[in-house]
């Protein structure tokens, strides 16, 4: 069973999806995730993707919705007949809850793309020490920590490295997408989620505006994720922007510049070797109450991997119109600012590994779920309860 509850935890579900088939053709997988996981023939009981929310108190809506997902794969994990091993992706809050259901259940459990506790909330260890027979780490670093925890952990890679595999070349990108010419190329990559999109779009319009000011020329294309709806995107005034569905990794490779959101897309978009200006911005409650938390200086995967400040950041207070677009005005009028930030992006795949994580992690998961196989008439038909918790989702 694999549970994935975001737009980019489809994409790696599916990854590892496609590589269990081919490691072990034949396998049963079912699941929660969205259409990507689908298409690589994951059984989906539950679709929450399109309703993934972003921060604490933006979350509070979507809580009974995803209780109800829960209370499905909760009953999944502990019926009669359970899954052979559980891979739950990213999503910590519901996942962690349902790796301890299983774990009651005594259906093995890895972690792939585990909470990044070398970022936030480092306590969470000890329960992934509870509940987790095993993590699939993303990023090499995540080794020690794991280690010196207790986890049983091993590093794949990160899956974006297999994603990118079919990526276009930036002649293709550029051709695909009709954009000939030596005219500079805006990528806007607004996010996954309606609340990121509210938050983050009318800077980067503003930005845009300021950009066409100075580059009356500059062609400015809007990459649509699969959660979004094309309605979320559209608005009256400023330049034209281009809306292009399901053609993110042509956007970043044909665009000279990146205007995009915090998350995976930073590390795509890096792994491309495309410059970007990254952004981001949670509701001032949701950022009282998660600030404290934070260990790292940066928001972008981008800049966490390389541990150093290599693309610019723009978060809450100084994500406006105005600082988005001087800063792509510094950079676009900079040739030697935007070399620096390709020849940092350079470095990542020394620090990521090599593609193939699918294969490796897959591997891993079917260790597992040999090195736990037994009788189904040896499970408990009925799983000792859970302790109770306030709440589903912490």
């Amino acid at each position: 069973m694999l549970v994935a509850g975001e737009a980019s935890g489809d994409l790696h579900g599916a990854t590892l999806a496609r590589a269990l088939q081919a490691a072990a053709p034949g396998v049963r997988l079912s699941g929660m995730g969205g259409r990507r996981m689908a298409a690589e023939g994951v059984e989906l009981m539950v679709d929450v993707t399109a309703a993934a929310t972003v921060g604490g108190t933006e979350a509070v809506g979507g809580i009974p919705g995803l209780y109800r997902a829960y209370r499905r794969m909760r009953q999944a994990v502990r019926g009669a007949h359970p899954p052979d091993a559980l891979v739950v992706i990213d999503f910590p809050e519901f996942n962690l809850r349902l790796a301890r259901a299983a774990r009651a259940a005594r259906v093995p459990v890895a972690y792939f793309i585990a909470p990044q506790i070398w970022a936030w909330r480092p306590w969470r260890v000890r329960q992934i020490r509870r509940v987790v027979s095993m993590v699939l780490a993303v990023f090499p670093f995540e080794l020690a920590l794991y280690r010196r925890a207790g986890v049983p952990v091993h590093f794949v890679g990160h899956p974006v490295l297999d994603a990118l595999a079919d990526a276009p070349s930036r002649a293709q990108a550029r051709s695909e997408l009709g954009l000939d010419g030596t005219a500079p190329v805006i990528g806007l990559l607004p996010g996954s989620r309606r609340q990121e999109v509210a938050g983050v779009l009318p800077a980067m319009r503003e930005a845009a505006a300021r950009i066409a000011a100075a580059h009356p020329n500059a062609r400015f294309v809007v990459a649509q994720a699969p959660t979004v709806d094309a309605a979320d995107l559209s608005a009256d005034g400023g330049p034209p922007l281009r809306v292009v569905a399901g053609r993110t990794y042509a956007v970043m490779r044909a665009a000279d510049l990146l205007l995009v959101t915090s998350g995976t897309a930073t590390l795509e978009a890096a792994l491309l070797g495309t410059p970007m200006i990254v952004c981001y911005r949670l509701s001032r409650l949701s950022e009282l109450l998660f600030k404290p938390l934070v260990r790292v200086p940066w928001i972008s995967l981008a800049n966490i991997a390389l541990g150093r400040a290599v693309v610019p950041e723009l978060y809450q207070k100084t994500l406006t119109g105005e600082a988005l677009g001087r800063e792509a005005l510094r950079l676009l009028d900079s040739p030697a600012a935007l070399t620096a930030q390709r020849e940092a992006f350079r470095e990542l795949g020394d620090v990521l590994g090599a593609g193939g994580v699918g294969a490796r992690a897959a591997h891993h998961v079917l260790e597992l779920t040999s090195r736990h196989a037994q009788p189904r008439a040896s499970r408990p038909a009925h799983p000792r309860p859970e302790a109770a918790s306030p709440s589903p989702l912490q």
